[in-house]
């Protein structure tokens, strides 16, 4: 007796396991940015789906790359899925290398976004006080317009200071200092805002703020859990940092609970990364223990 299956009519895309679009760069080499992404998003049980900005040999703290700007394709790239029909249940955004590339992504955003959708904007644009060498005036005003489409920022203490317009100071940032960066930038639109990287003495904290959290509507929630500092800096860190928060925001995670997992999965990497002497331009060996990573 034969046996039959009838497959069923779905139109491409469309399943019951969720899937999250990320628009960042791909650099071969280095662990960061999608190449991280992909399976640490995968990791938690969400489809990981890229938009590539650009395409790297490795990324740019190596003294030699190659780089080739993905600008002139994103458009057609996206368009693709567009026939297609496609919605995401997450949209994370990440390092953008040109002014253009501001009004693709927000039509991206736009265009893709189905109900319920959760759009991640990670505002990569500075570090130790400074803006990226590639980051104008200009891009820094798109990018408070891209901002106000997400539902979760993730700035660092730097990128902070310039979407807020808030002057910069190495040392220990007061409680008071950060919730009014936060505030600020939730006044721009996101319901969720974690300040990334706070320094504090030999631990280092995430500032998390919440508009009309836990309390109920009109009520703020924030907090800044710390972990021990290990290790010194390692590139990529800040990508699975945003990735793990993309995909526990598809998944419904607690923002705080979400946070202090990020947080000690990286530092475990870290301590990992040391143990097999792995180079710090190198990124992390997150493969590693990326079992110990939980949905």
């Amino acid at each position: 007796m034969g046996i039959f299956i009838k497959e069923f009519d779905q139109k491409p895309g469309s399943s019951r396991q969720k899937k999250a679009a990320v628009i960042n760069d791909l650099s071969g080499f280095g662990r960061c940015a999608l190449t991280v992404a992909i399976p640490v998003i995968s990791r938690l049980k969400v489809q990981c789906c890229p938009v590539p900005t650009a395409v790297l040999s490795n990324h740019t703290a190596y003294a030699n790359y190659y780089f080739d700007d993905y600008t002139d394709h994103m458009e057609e790239y996206t368009d693709q899925w567009r026939e297609l029909g496609l919605t995401f249940d997450g949209i994370g955004t990440g390092f953008l290398g040109s002014r253009r590339q501001f009004g693709i992504v927000k039509k991206f955003i736009e265009d893709f976004s189905g109900a319920g959708t959760v759009v991640m904007v990670d505002p990569i644009m500075g570090d130790n006080g400074k803006t990226y060498a590639s980051y104008t005036e200009d891009m820094c005003q798109e990018m408070r317009g891209l901002v106000s489409l997400a539902h979760i920022v993730t700035p660092n203490v730097t990128e902070s200071c310039i979407l807020t317009g808030t002057p910069y100071h190495d040392g220990s940032w007061k409680t008071g200092e950060l919730l009014a960066m936060a505030r600020n930038l939730g006044a721009m639109g996101p319901e969720k805002v974690v300040i990334t990287g706070v320094p504090s003495g030999t631990y280092i904290g995430n500032f998390c703020y919440e508009k009309g959290g836990k309390g109920g509507e009109g009520e703020e929630t924030w907090t800044c859990p710390r972990i021990k500092r290990v290790g010194e800096t390692r590139c990529g860190t800040g990508d699975i940092f945003s990735a793990i928060i993309l995909a526990d925001g598809v998944n419904g995670v607690a923002l705080d609970k979400s946070v202090k997992k990020a947080a000690g999965f990286i530092r475990d990497c870290i301590l990992e990364s040391i143990k097999l002497e792995v180079p710090l331009t190198d990124g992390v060996c997150f493969e590693e223990i990326l079992d110990r990573l939980k949905p």
